[in-house]
């Protein structure tokens, strides 16, 4: 989420150059202007701090992420939280998918959308897609949650069929990343957050975040959708258990 000196972590695995494709759009812009970084930086730090005395947060693996050029993070989706737990797991500045009717929100809409989230429906249709795409063709870090809405059982759900044809255009590394103890601590059935202090002892809604390698999207061009979804998810849910093994100790 804090932007850095660029670096090839995460990315060794790709033998050549990975970008976005959209086709007329410059690999430019993955920082965006000062006044909103500072307005960024604000909401980072004041959220670190709540969620680390608050929820004891951890998190693992954030080096895998490459800190510029074009990245899209695909996650497992618990709780609201999730979007604020990915930010504070990731070392540049990121842009966030969300349903198009939290935009129309009198308080949560001016704010995720000062924070460059990208309005997209539940179905993750082609206007979506090409919105993730010209984002990712600006150079950015884009954050999708591919189950498309909140888990009704703490477990990852079965992704989203128009996740398929996005990873089939995407031309940078996909992201990994799995949040455990979000569904404790804030799922969609509780009215209120429910804490985990940092001078307690672990509990269910303790959190932690893990970054998984990034996947080479060539590697998952030749497999049908079915196979693909499946990969993906198998990536996610990896990456889930190691949170949950994170959040315990």
């Amino acid at each position: 989420m804090m932007p850095g000196r660029p670096s090839n972590c995460g990315t060794q695995a790709l033998s050549t150059p990975l970008r976005a494709e959209t086709g007329h759009i410059s690999l430019s812009r993955d920082r965006p202007p000062f006044v909103a970084r500072l307005w960024y930086n604000a909401v980072y730090w004041t959220m670190w701090i709540v969620f680390t005395l608050g929820y004891s947060f951890r998190r693992r693996g954030w080096h895998h992420l490459p800190r510029r050029g074009p990245v899209l993070i695909v996650a497992n989706h618990q709780s609201m939280f999730d979007p604020i737990l990915i930010g504070l797991a990731a070392r540049r500045y990121l842009s966030f998918l969300a349903r198009h009717t939290l935009f129309d929100q009198p308080l949560l809409g001016p704010v995720i959308r000062s924070l460059n989230a990208i309005p997209i429906d539940r179905s993750f249709g082609k206007e979506g897609i090409q919105l993730v795409l010209q984002a990712l063709a600006a150079g950015q870090a884009v954050v999708m949650f591919p189950e498309g809405e909140r888990t009704h059982t703490g477990t990852v759900q079965p992704l989203k069929p128009g996740v398929a044809l996005l990873i089939r255009r995407v031309r940078c590394p996909i992201v990994p990343v799995g949040i455990a103890g979000a569904f404790a601590a804030w799922n969609r059935f509780q009215r209120w957050p429910r804490l985990a202090p940092l001078w307690g002892p672990p509990s269910e809604a303790t959190l932690a975040v893990s970054v998984g390698p990034p996947l080479d999207p060539r590697q998952l061009e030749p497999l049908d959708r079915q196979q693909m979804l499946e990969r993906l998810r198998a990536a996610i849910v990896q990456q889930v258990e190691q949170a949950e093994r994170l959040r315990r100790h």
